[in-house]
C-alpha cells in the first residue's frame, strides 16, 4: 500500500474541531431545508384549494 499508517494514527491526525463545525453547518442547512420544504408544501396546498 502507498499508506502504511495504521487506522489509529490516521484518526489521531484528524481535525475534530473542523469536523464538528462542518457537521453543525450540515445539520443547520438540513433543518432549514426541511422548514423551507414544509412551507412550500403548505403554500402549494393552499394555492390548489
Amino acid at each position: 500500500m502507498a499508506d502504511d499508517k495504521s487506522m489509529e494514527e490516521h484518526y489521531a491526525e484528524m481535525d475534530y474541531t473542523a469536523h464538528d463545525n462542518t457537521y453543525s453547518g450540515f445539520l443547520g442547512m438540513l433543518k432549514g431545508g426541511i422548514i423551507a420544504t414544509i412551507i412550500a408544501v403548505v403554500i402549494v396546498f393552499w394555492a390548489i384549494t
